[in-house]
C-alpha cells in the first residue's frame, strides 16, 4: 500500500474544508483504507460561521454515507482555541469570525489575512494537540491538486520553515480539476454550490464580479458584512461591501466570464492566495 498516494499513515490531520476537491480526496482515503481510517488519522472541518448551508450539508453528507467521523471545530478564545460541534450545533452567522474581528478590533484584509490561520488552522492544530500529537509530530493532509502546483511550492516552504510535515496526495495522483468534477457527477449527492461561490459565502479574496453575482442572487448575504466593516474597518481596499450592493442595484444585468475556479483549498489547513 506504500505506493498508493490516499494511504495515509497516522498520526494525521486530514483537513476537509467542505469543498468538492478535499471531500474528492477523502473519499480516496477512506477506499484506500478499506472503509475504515486508522485511530490516529483524524478528519477534521473548521467551522467560521460565514460556510453557505450547502456546506454544511455536504460535510455531514460526506461523513454519514463514508462512515468516517469528521471532527467539527469552531475556534473559540479561550484555551484550547476550539471547542467541538455538530451539524446541528455549528454556528450559521458568523459567530466565530465575529468575536476573532472583536478582539482583534479589526478586519482581516488584503494584507492581513489572519481569518484562516485562526479561524481554521489554529483548531485544528490545538484539536492534534489535545490528542497527543503537538505541531511536527503528525503528517498534515491537504487537500490541492496537481493543477494547483504554485500554492503546492508555496504550502511546503511554509511548512518547512514552520517545521511541520505535509503531503498532498491528490497532487501526487496527479488528479486535476477535471477529475473532481467527473468523480461528483457520479454520486448520489453534490455541494450543490456554483463553482465561483465557494463556501465561505462573500470572502473578500474573491473578485468583485463574483461578489456581485453572490449579493444579486442573494441580496441577504451582504448584511453580515456591512455591519462588521461598520465596527471595524473594511476587508478590501478597493471595494466596499456596501459600495458593491450600490452597483448591484444600479446595474440590474449580469455579470459576465465568472472563473469556474473552485474556492476550496482557501480556507483549510492552507489558504490558497495568502503570500
Amino acid at each position: 500500500m506504500s505506493g498508493n498516494p490516499y494511504f495515509i499513515e497516522g498520526p494525521a490531520l486530514i483537513s476537509f474544508s467542505g469543498g468538492r476537491t478535499s471531500g474528492y480526496m477523502l473519499h480516496e482515503i477512506v477506499r484506500a483504507h478499506d472503509g475504515t481510517l486508522p485511530e490516529d488519522v483524524h478528519v477534521c472541518f473548521a467551522n467560521t460561521g460565514k460556510e453557505r448551508e450547502e456546506t454544511l450539508r455536504f460535510v455531514h453528507e460526506c461523513g454519514s454515507q463514508w462512515g468516517v467521523r469528521v471532527n467539527w471545530l469552531e475556534w473559540r478564545d479561550a484555551k484550547p482555541c476550539f471547542e467541538e460541534v455538530g451539524f446541528n450545533s455549528a454556528s450559521r452567522n458568523g459567530e466565530p469570525f465575529e468575536a476573532l474581528m472583536a478582539k482583534k478590533k479589526r478586519t482581516p484584509n488584503w494584507q492581513e489575512r489572519w481569518c484562516t490561520q485562526y479561524l481554521k488552522v489554529e483548531p485544528m492544530l490545538a484539536f492534534m494537540d489535545a490528542h497527543g500529537y503537538p505541531p511536527g509530530t503528525f503528517t498534515e493532509v491537504i487537500g490541492m491538486r496537481h493543477d494547483e502546483g504554485h500554492r503546492i511550492l508555496k504550502g511546503l516552504a511554509r511548512a518547512e520553515k514552520d517545521g511541520r510535515h505535509v503531503k498532498y496526495p491528490l497532487a501526487k495522483a496527479k488528479v486535476v480539476k477535471s477529475d473532481v468534477f467527473a468523480f461528483w457527477a457520479e454520486q448520489k449527492f453534490d455541494l450543490g454550490l456554483q463553482p465561483w461561490e465557494g463556501n465561505c459565502d462573500l470572502c473578500f479574496l474573491k473578485g468583485r464580479k463574483i461578489r456581485k453575482r453572490i449579493i444579486r442572487n442573494e441580496p441577504r448575504r451582504a448584511a453580515w458584512w456591512i455591519t462588521e466593516e461598520a465596527k471595524w474597518g473594511f476587508f478590501d481596499r478597493r471595494d466596499r461591501v456596501h459600495e458593491l450592493v450600490t452597483e448591484v442595484h444600479r446595474s440590474p444585468e449580469l455579470d459576465e466570464d465568472l472563473p469556474d475556479e473552485e474556492y476550496d483549498a482557501e480556507c483549510g489547513l492552507y489558504c490558497g492566495e495568502a503570500a
